[in-house]
């Protein structure tokens, strides 16, 4: 009789040991998940709302005259590529389709350095105030860029820690939770390039300008 009812109060230890075991695990997964998600939104809408910008900075510096029409080509192109790209939550996990993403970024901000570099040969435009109001804009939004980046590399960072780290892998394993990509800085074919950073040189330029 009394070994009966060890197996039952064994059981019934095990038993609460497990749904527990089971719902904090998995609730804790899906918490890091969906922080991971919204990290990632607040990326995507700070890289939108920079490429929502071009159209009038190009028009903008169109009406210099004989500024260099190779490079609006290279920025309206790198917009395009841009527009193209589409990363879902679910693609945050292929290490191919986010490092196409962040490319096709990365590419959009050196074509945008070399615009500002060469704007600089332009007096004209240095007095221009649309295009001194958009050069502002566009400062603030590759800050804002900066920030979320590193909020989303932080949350990702911490996600696949919890990922990989035991008891979670566990579940992590039977629910599929795989690891998230995350990237701290431009890709090295575009770093070997030797473009400027984009956000330095709206620094410098603010700088300059003594403002």
């Amino acid at each position: 009789m009394r070994t009966n009812i060890s197996k039952v109060v064994f059981l019934l230890i095990v038993f609460i040991f497990s749904s527990n075991f089971y719902g904090c695990g998995y609730n804790t997964l899906v918490t890091m998940q969906e922080s991971v998600t919204s990290a990632w939104s607040q990326v995507e809408n700070q890289y939108q709302r920079r490429s929502d910008l071009i159209p009038n900075l190009v028009k903008t510096v169109q009406g210099a005259a004989d500024f260099e029409k190779s490079v609006l080509t290279e920025v309206t192109d790198a917009r395009s590529r841009v527009g193209q790209m589409k990363l879902s939550a679910e693609d945050l996990s292929d290490p191919q389709k986010f490092e196409q993403f962040q490319k096709a970024q990365d590419q959009l901000s050196s074509a945008l350095s070399r615009l500002l570099v060469v704007s600089e040969n332009y007096p004209q435009l240095k007095t221009n105030e649309s295009f001194l109001q958009l050069q502002s804009q566009l400062e603030g939004t590759e800050n804002r860029i900066s920030v979320e980046r590193k909020r989303f590399n932080e949350t990702v960072q911490v996600y696949n820690t919890e990922v990989k780290s035991f008891p979670s892998l566990i579940m992590a394993k039977i629910f599929g939770f795989k690891e998230k990509n995350c990237k701290t800085k431009g890709s090295n074919k575009i770093k070997k390039k030797q473009t400027p950073d984009l956000a330095e040189i709206l620094r410098l330029i603010k700088k300059k300008e003594g403002k």
